[in-house]
């Protein structure tokens, strides 16, 4: 494999992740501000690989100044990475897996050789109520107000109407996660210890059908990822973790005119990665990016996983439920379940990110451990 591709024949190189980090997930980061944060996780994603800065072509950065209540808090961010000299940067108002996906479309052109990505997100100083209903229609929904977890509400019920799952089955999700999350160091959030689903169903409800168990933590934190192409990915790690399909898409953005209990989008997005016809139920482990608990049933159903079935390993991190930062989980998601390929411990993996309201929109990005393993473009 050539280090740079013949663009104008069609050629485009394999692209891998080849180190991840993150900050501890916590309910609320008090000492220290977001540069503060994302300096030892930009550090530490370098170090993993012997780099530093000045060896990324390509710099992009996922957050919101809705959170941090600035403007423009992606350009005081960059002092975690080192504004000087100049570099080439982009940012992206998301979570970090879609400036992943820029950063791996400038990858793959043939424009530079690694890229680094990262992402931030406080969500404890802020009124989250408000800050997320502002993304809803603005001439319906948002005058409205409605939080996450009455809109979440709607969706699990549509759920629950629709005959695809019940109360106990989104208490059987929760039950998994939380005991996943506590073999997860990087999960500093407060979680009661869920583990008998009759106990979990006795809770009061937040807003029916959902319960405490149900929905995610407020959450702070950070994570990084550098991207390497061809053999530049195999000079900074002996095992990467080749992106070997990667999609996103979206969906209407009125919520009364889609199916709330059904996801066509992850399934496109599914199949653009190359994950469709029933290859996303054969990958080693898969990490869904759900905040709330009937979600992860929406998913799976979504890329033809049956979690019943315990082949495929899901959210061994505890997943978005445990620890949802926004801007930052999505990008964990597709960190994690590098992480699993890279260590050896699964040789495909699937990740998935999701945002907007009711998994508006959703990115599937498939992972292996061999660059030809893989139809996705």
């Amino acid at each position: 494999m050539t280090a740079r591709a013949d663009v104008r024949s069609g050629e485009q190189r394999p692209v891998a992740v080849v180190s991840f980090a993150q900050a501890d997930n916590s309910r609320r980061e008090v000492r220290r501000n977001e540069v503060e944060m994302l300096l030892p996780v930009v550090s530490e994603v370098l170090g993993r690989v012997g780099c530093t800065k000045d060896d990324m072509g390509f710099v992009c950065s996922g957050s919101s100044d809705y959170l941090v209540g600035a403007p423009f808090s992606f350009v005081a961010a960059l002092d975690s990475v080192g504004a000087w000299p100049p570099m080439r940067e982009s940012h992206v108002e998301m979570d970090g897996a879609f400036a992943l996906y820029e950063a791996w479309t400038v990858l793959r052109a043939g424009d530079c050789d690694t890229a680094l990505v990262y992402s931030f997100g406080r969500s404890s100083p802020s009124q989250l109520d408000r800050v997320l209903a502002l993304q809803l229609d603005p001439y319906y929904m948002a005058p409205l107000w409605p939080d996450p977890i009455a809109l979440a509400a709607l969706q699990a019920r549509a759920l629950i109407d629709s005959g695809k799952a019940t109360e106990g089955d989104f208490a059987a999700v929760a039950s998994r996660n939380r005991a996943a999350a506590r073999d997860n160091p990087k999960v500093k959030t407060e979680l009661p210890d869920y583990t008998a689903v009759s106990r979990m169903l006795e809770e009061e409800f937040l807003v029916a059908p959902l319960r405490p168990h149900t929905v995610p933590p407020i959450t702070d934190g950070a994570a990084a990822v550098v991207l390497a192409a061809g053999d530049r990915a195999r000079e900074m790690c002996s095992s990467p973790a080749w992106i070997v399909g990667l999609d996103h898409r979206i969906e209407t953005h009125a919520l009364g005119a889609r199916d709330l209990s059904a996801s066509p989008s992850t399934r496109l997005a599914a199949e653009g990665a190359g994950l469709g016809s029933g290859r996303a139920a054969e990958v080693d482990v898969a990490e869904l990016h759900a905040p709330f608990a009937h979600q992860e049933l929406i998913l799976c159903e979504a890329l033809g996983i049956d979690p019943a079935s315990g082949r495929v390993d899901l959210n061994p991190s505890g997943g978005a439920l445990c620890a949802n930062a926004l801007m930052v989980a999505g990008l964990v998601r597709i960190g994690e379940a590098a992480e699993r390929v890279i260590n050896g411990s699964a040789q495909r993996a699937l990740a998935h990110a999701t945002s907007g309201p009711c998994l508006q929109q959703n990115l599937v990005c498939a992972l292996a451990d061999d660059p030809g393993d893989g139809e996705g473009s």
